[in-house]
């Protein structure tokens, strides 16, 4: 037993493209699960402190609290940048995003893995986020749209890795941009800006450790070659969001 125990751990295990270890029948999407779930409790908590289901935006400490507003970003209330991406107006809003996040999210999960999959959502909601301080300053924005739109485009790109038709993927990310251009109630700069973002990030997960270290590159090293991407993309999204802010205050209030 301790030879076949030996010989287990020395065999290489078998990965997907970026890295992760590959799924079996056993494997759950747990991460995703978890953010649906984390979005569902945050709605009923606002529905409950509303007492109304479909404007449950109205007189909710968590909206008045977390909702996106760059001159209150700009006035100190950094939170509202990622908590922001966990409210939603009314249940039809929650329903497509949670919808989205379930059929995308599930399989984007199971080929990057649980920590690189949460990388790629955060990263997309934040630079969503970026994109509204950016674009939209005159109205309070909420939703997980943009980190929804961010799996979008991550999902484009494994698919283009995979040498598969992303024809599909991409006629949705048109649908949906076409809906954000034509309804003024939806954040279009927040859709685009997750969209770019897990676009950049699927990208530099699957791509760049090819690019430096060929095709023999260790699992390990290509991981730590994807970390650091990412945490320069991050570094990016958090350096547009301080040179707005300063931009915002002295435009605001002069300082």
């Amino acid at each position: 037993m301790n030879c076949i125990a030996a010989a287990a751990r020395n065999t290489p295990q078998a990965r997907t493209i970026a890295g992760a270890p590959m799924p079996t029948e056993h494997t759950r999407p747990v991460v995703t699960q978890a953010l649906i779930g984390v979005n569902v409790l945050i709605f009923a908590l606002t529905v409950m402190q509303s007492g109304n289901l479909a404007a449950n935006y109205r007189g909710s400490g968590i909206f008045e609290s977390f909702a996106l507003f760059p001159p209150y970003v700009a006035a100190g209330e950094y939170e509202r940048l990622i908590g922001s991406g966990f409210l939603h107006y009314g249940p039809i809003h929650l329903l497509v995003n949670m919808f989205a996040l379930f059929i995308v999210g599930r399989e984007i999960e199971l080929v990057l893995g649980r920590w690189r999959y949460l990388a790629v959502y955060a990263i997309s909601l934040l630079s969503g986020s970026a994109a509204v301080m950016w674009m939209q300053i005159d109205a309070a924005t909420a939703g997980a749209s943009g980190a929804v739109f961010g799996l979008f485009g991550a999902l484009a790109v494994i698919l283009t890795r995979l040498r598969q038709n992303p024809t599909g993927i991409l006629v949705i990310i048109g649908l949906n941009v076409f809906i954000s251009v034509t309804i003024p109630a939806i954040s279009l700069w927040g859709h685009l800006g997750g969209l770019a973002a897990g676009a950049a990030s699927a990208a530099a997960l699957l791509y760049l450790p090819r690019l430096f270290g060929g095709q023999r590159l260790s699992a390990q090293r290509a991981s730590r070659i994807g970390v650091v991407a990412l945490v320069v993309i991050t570094l990016i999204i958090v350096a547009t969001i301080a040179i707005r802010v300063v931009m915002l205050r002295e435009l605001i209030w002069g300082i």
